[in-house]
C-alpha cells in the first residue's frame, strides 16, 4: 500500500458545513505543543496527511504518540500550534467562534472510551441529552427511539446506565452521535473498556451505521484486530507519521 500525500482536494465542497460526498479533511503540516510547568511537550511534529470521505480511518500507535491530540483538533476541541486542519477545503482556523460551536455540535459526533453516560438519564434521554436544553422535539424523539432500536437497544430505553453493560453504554452514545446526523464521527479507544466479543460489536454497530448514514468515521485505537484492507491506516510515533497507508 502506498503511503498518503497530501494534495489539493479539488472537488471537496468549499463550503463546511454543506452536505459532501466527497467529505475529507486533509492535515497539512500540523504541529501541537504542550506546556508541562517550564517543558514544552510536543505532542504533534508537523503531521499531514488526509483522511478519506465515507470510509473508516484508524489512526494507531503507542500511548504519548499524539493519536487522541490530533483526534481533538479533527474535532475542533483545540487549536494547532502550527500548521491547518482543512475540513470541505475549508481551513478550521477561519471559522469563528459561532462556526465552530456549529461544527462540533451538528456536524461531529464524538465517542469516546468512558462513554460520557449522564447517570440520572435513562438511554433514550442520554441519546437526547444534547437538546434537552432547548427542548425536544417529537420528531427528534421519534428518531432517538429509532436509533436505539437500530443499535439493538430498542427494548432498554427506560435504563440507566448503572443498569446497562459496558458494550449498551457505548451502543448509547454511538446513537447519541449518531442523531444529528454528523458527517463526521470521531471515537477514542470506543473498546478501551470492553471485551473482545463486545468490542467486535461495537465497531459492526459502528460500520453498520456509518455505511447507511454516509459517515467518515475516525478512530483513535491501539487495537489493530478491528481493521480491515479497505481502511484508512494512519501510523503515528512520537508525534510524527510513522506510515500512513491507503488502500489503491
Amino acid at each position: 500500500m502506498p503511503s498518503v500525500v497530501v494534495k489539493n482536494s479539488e472537488n471537496v465542497k468549499s463550503e463546511i458545513f454543506g452536505e459532501s460526498d466527497s467529505f475529507m479533511i486533509e492535515v497539512r503540516d500540523v504541529s501541537k505543543i504542550h506546556q508541562s510547568g517550564e517543558t514544552e511537550v510536543h505532542a504533534l511534529q508537523r503531521v499531514s496527511c488526509l483522511f478519506p470521505g465515507q470510509r473508516f480511518s484508524f489512526i494507531l500507535g503507542p500511548s504519548g504518540s499524539g493519536k487522541s491530540t490530533l483526534l481533538y483538533l479533527l474535532g475542533a476541541l483545540d487549536v494547532p500550534s502550527a500548521g491547518e486542519i482543512f475540513v470541505q477545503n475549508r481551513a478550521l482556523s477561519t471559522l469563528n467562534n459561532n462556526e465552530r460551536d456549529t461544527y462540533r455540535r451538528e456536524k461531529v459526533g464524538f465517542v469516546f472510551q468512558n462513554f460520557n453516560l449522564l447517570k440520572n438519564l435513562n438511554a433514550l434521554e442520554n441519546v437526547l441529552a444534547p437538546y434537552l436544553p432547548l427542548g425536544v422535539s417529537v420528531e427528534q424523539k421519534k428518531e432517538a427511539k429509532e436509533l436505539l432500536e437500530q443499535v439493538g437497544l430498542g427494548h432498554r430505553i427506560t435504563h440507566r446506565p448503572s443498569q446497562l453493560s459496558g458494550g449498551e453504554q457505548q451502543r448509547v452514545a454511538i446513537a447519541r452521535a449518531l442523531l444529528k446526523r454528523p458527517l463526521l464521527i470521531l471515537a477514542d479507544e470506543p473498546t478501551g473498556e470492553l471485551d473482545t466479543k463486545t468490542g467486535e460489536e461495537i465497531f459492526h454497530c459502528l460500520r453498520d451505521m456509518s455505511e447507511q448514514y454516509k459517515t467518515t468515521v475516525v478512530i483513535v485505537t491501539h487495537d489493530e484486530r478491528y481493521i480491515r484492507e479497505t481502511d484508512h491506516i494512519l501510523r503515528l510515533r512520537d508525534g510524527k507519521i510513522a506510515t500512513a497507508d491507503q488502500p489503491l
